[in-house]
């Protein structure tokens, strides 16, 4: 039985669209209406590279020689959301000097609150596939 690949094929497979989401009620356009952010989806290599780089090597306290990994989830968080976000660009200097920080992921947990950041964290976890609420919630901490 022959099969055919070609719906495999890049060009053939559908695009994920970019997500809209008002990460904040304080953020405002002229008419008082809250600004969407602009969200997109990456690959799972990119996602497994960014968690890759949220991991450290820790010695375990008193076993001499032996290490560990630690995840640290809320860099995790904050490093997808930043590669994720489009629209504002937490890459812009005059951005980030205006709210006296030195770094996207600063920025991003500086300018939201921290229920604004983890209701932005869940919609980004959503646009990249994580859909289900308890799945959001153990990515996020493995």
């Amino acid at each position: 039985m022959s099969r055919d690949l070609s719906a495999f094929l890049s060009q053939n497979v559908k695009r994920v669209e970019n997500t809209l989401y008002p990460a904040t009620n304080r953020i405002v356009d002229e008419n008082g209406n809250p600004i969407p952010w602009e969200i997109c989806c990456i690959t799972a290599t990119e996602n497994a590279r960014i968690r890759k780089g949220c991991m450290t090597t820790v010695a375990v306290a008193g076993k001499k020689g032996q290490y560990t990994q630690e995840f640290n989830s809320q860099l995790y968080l904050a490093r997808l959301c930043v590669r994720t976000t489009l629209y504002p660009d937490l890459q812009d200097k005059e951005l980030q000097d205006s709210y006296g920080v030195m770094s996207a992921e600063e920025l991003i947990s500086t300018m939201l609150t921290p229920g604004e950041f983890e209701d932005y964290a869940t919609a980004v976890m959503k646009a990249n596939g994580f859909d289900d609420e308890e799945n959001l919630v153990e990515e996020a901490k493995n």
